[in-house]
């Protein structure tokens, strides 16, 4: 018996421009929820991010980036230090450790600049794809979307860009996006699915794309 791959269908262009329309028109300027000065300390905001709350990174980087927000004030608190500042954190000591030898190679090799270059960046300790992309996208203004859990939810929930993983989500994400909307897209999505289209529940009843969505179990609570 021959098996043929069921086809996904992908949604309607106009559809998908009309969500992120309404996106925009919800969240005109949408940004990251991480507190940051500088496009250092939104480097160091994003490595400490993983696997861990904004809420709870921005209580850690208040006080350490009031004594420490370049690469060399951190290398002069020495690991220890460091971690006395991060420690509420979780994978604290690894985020100490990538985070000491991404400031030595940014004073080396970099000026003490956050390199705009994705190659460069993910040659950081602690810096890999969506980490590079978050930075591109908000200190850079660079049409790169990273994909998270909750974009990733998302995306395959409403049908917008469906995958099997976030790099395949991303690309989607890259290729049906319009242009127009594309540098704001990682925000409005990030910010839906912290809020709205959440995991367990979704808050279908007070979404503002919920008839453009293709998600076939909505909820109305």
């Amino acid at each position: 018996m021959l098996f043929v791959a069921k086809k996904i269908k992908h949604m309607n262009p106009k559809k998908r421009y009309e969500i992120f329309s309404r996106l925009k028109d919800h969240i005109p300027d949408p940004t990251t929820e991480l507190n940051y000065n500088s496009t250092f300390e939104l480097l160091i905001a994003v490595i400490l991010s993983a696997q861990a709350t904004d809420k709870g990174v921005n209580k850690a980087t208040e006080k350490l980036f009031k004594v420490a927000n370049t690469p060399e004030k951190i290398l002069a608190l020495k690991l220890t230090g460091l971690k006395k500042y991060i420690k509420t954190i979780g994978l604290y000591n690894t985020k100490a450790k990538n985070i000491m030898a991404t400031c030595k190679m940014l004073v080396e090799q970099h000026g003490s600049e956050v390199p705009e270059d994705r190659a460069a960046l993910e040659a950081l300790p602690g810096v890999g794809r969506k980490t590079a992309n978050v930075v591109l996208n908000t200190a850079f203004g660079h049409p790169t979307i990273a994909v998270d859990t909750h974009i990733f939810r998302v995306s395959n929930r409403t049908n917008i860009a469906p995958g099997k993983n976030v790099l395949e989500v991303e690309k989607k994400l890259l290729k049906f996006v319009p242009d127009e909307f594309k540098v704001d897209a990682h925000h409005w999505l990030i910010l839906h699915g912290r809020y709205t289209c959440i995991a367990r529940k979704p808050r279908c009843g007070s979404c503002v794309i919920e008839d453009l969505c293709e998600y076939k179990d909505k909820n109305n609570d």
